[in-house]
């Protein structure tokens, strides 16, 4: 798997050419894994609710094919896509979200940080109170999210057995339009970066182990 760093892009300019890459591989095409940091923008599922943009203010809402709900990118988050042929790998969608999220808690755990999933919400969590602590994580009847905050957002799109969009991981972020939607349809859920974890680490080193870790998880 090749990989490229993108440096900061707007949203809009890197799905198109995601489209376009994916649409145009053929079946030796090696896969490719951008790495990217964007311009702050919402993006939208394919299914998504407007409901669930609740103040975007001067932030523009794309809507995209991905799925998923609504979603934050902004400076100081780690948007990696991979882009990759599920045949060639010889793996379903299921198994492939499972990899990606094993990717971002190998990720998380080279600073010292532990994630979580939580069952049907995709995506990578923490410990709001103990973000290192390697607890197991007891399912909550009530509140799935009860202590908790998102770290990590997950999306993707297959089309003819090739995957594109991808995993953000939040690095050192201004966390407060979150607060302006329902992060992935879930009214409350908190966000939280790595900072917020107290890890400081800058945004290259955070890219190159997310990175390597997709490179594992993935086979390539």
């Amino acid at each position: 798997m090749r990989t490229f760093e993108l440096g900061r892009r707007p949203y809009p300019e890197v799905e198109a050419a995601m489209r376009a890459f994916t649409a145009a591989r053929g079946a030796d095409a090696p896969d490719e894994l951008w790495l990217v940091e964007h311009e702050p923008v919402f993006t939208q599922g394919i299914a998504g609710r407007d409901a669930h943009v609740l103040a975007a203010g001067d932030i523009p809402v794309v809507r995209t094919d991905r799925g998923g709900q609504v979603t934050y990118h902004g400076p100081g988050q780690v948007v990696a896509y991979p882009l990759v042929d599920l045949r060639r790998l010889g793996i379903y969608v299921k198994e492939y979200v499972h990899r990606i999220e094993e990717a971002v808690i190998d990720a998380l755990w080279t600073f010292g940080i532990v994630g979580h999933r939580v069952r049907g919400a995709p995506g990578i969590y923490v410990r709001l109170a103990d973000p290192r602590g390697h607890a197991v994580l007891q399912p909550q009847a009530v509140d799935p999210f009860a202590g908790l905050g998102k770290i990590a957002a997950l999306g993707i799109k297959v089309s003819q057995h090739r995957a594109y969009h991808g995993v953000a991981l939040n690095v050192a972020m201004d966390l407060e339009p979150f607060g302006r939607i329902d992060p992935c349809g879930y009214a409350g859920l908190q966000t939280v970066d790595l900072r917020r974890c107290g890890v400081e680490v800058p945004w290259p080193e955070a890219a190159a182990a997310l990175a390597a870790a997709l490179q594992r998880r993935l086979g390539s």
